[in-house]
């Protein structure tokens, strides 16, 4: 299987010159990439993504640009409407994207976004024809009382609530400890604490779905991911890939985690 390394930029860079430079690197730097890549930039810079990264070669079926992918940061539940400030997935899908990253704990932390509208995302974006990448994750003091897979299993039941047998294997589940991302530090997630929380997932998915879709579901692992530690999450076929932020934004770092592969 494939592994799938999304880079996830967040509310970076602030000009759109930046991106530009950010964009022509990945272009030229990407050669013979065994995984999937995949680039999340801001909403704003999304269709000057697709013209950089290889307009003339877009195949709406593939939704690949130049040996990338190109994935948004989140969605609206609705494809149109009175909701000011929104982004529908049927935009989205309109505009060649193929992957849609969902509940990220920044957005649930600082948003106050809950899992019951992470859930109606989740749907929307399986209808749109997007490749939802769930995230979740327990907080640090969830992990120091003991918690955390009361906490995930809880967060995973209901963001997949309803979601039928079809469309749950075209979902990639991203576990991202809270305590462990670029915004907490000193705290490290060892490539077994995330191998465990990996086959965890994949247990409890089977659980609702049965042994096929524990099978072909895809989990992956996100927090301070470097091109050093790479291949120390990867060497296990559990882990299906990578959600990389901070380091995303160093184009040589970035490729370097690519090509690690």
């Amino acid at each position: 299987m494939k592994k799938i390394i999304i880079a996830n930029w967040k509310c970076n860079p602030t000009t759109l010159k930046e991106a530009q430079k950010m964009f022509l690197g990945l272009k030229t730097g990407i050669k013979n990439n065994k995984a999937e890549a995949v680039v999340c930039p801001p909403f704003v810079y999304l269709q000057e993504a697709k013209r950089i990264l290889g307009a003339s070669s877009f195949a709406r079926s593939k939704a690949s640009f130049g040996g990338l992918a190109l994935g948004s940061q989140n969605c609206f539940w609705e494809n149109s409407g009175a909701f000011t400030g929104e982004v529908s997935p049927k935009m989205l899908k309109d505009l060649g994207i193929k992957y849609v990253i969902l509940g990220h704990s920044e957005r649930r932390i600082i948003m106050d976004e809950s899992t019951e509208q992470v859930n109606k995302k989740i749907k929307a974006a399986l209808k749109a024809g997007l490749i939802p990448v769930v995230c979740f994750g327990e907080l640090l003091e969830e992990k120091q009382q003991g918690k955390s897979f009361t906490s995930i299993e809880k967060e995973l039941k209901e963001m997949i609530g309803k979601v039928s047998k079809e469309d749950i294997a075209k979902i990639i589940f991203a576990y991202e400890p809270d305590w462990a991302i670029s915004s907490n530090e000193g705290l490290f997630c060892s490539p077994d604490d995330a191998l465990t929380m990996a086959l965890y997932i994949k247990k409890l998915v089977g659980e609702i779905y049965g042994k096929k879709a524990k099978e072909n579901i895809k989990v992956l692992y996100g927090g301070n991911v470097t091109s050093s530690n790479t291949s120390s999450y990867l060497e296990n076929p559990a882990i299906d890939g990578l959600l990389v932020g901070g380091a995303s934004l160093n184009t040589k770092e970035f490729l370097s985690i690519i090509h690690t592969i």
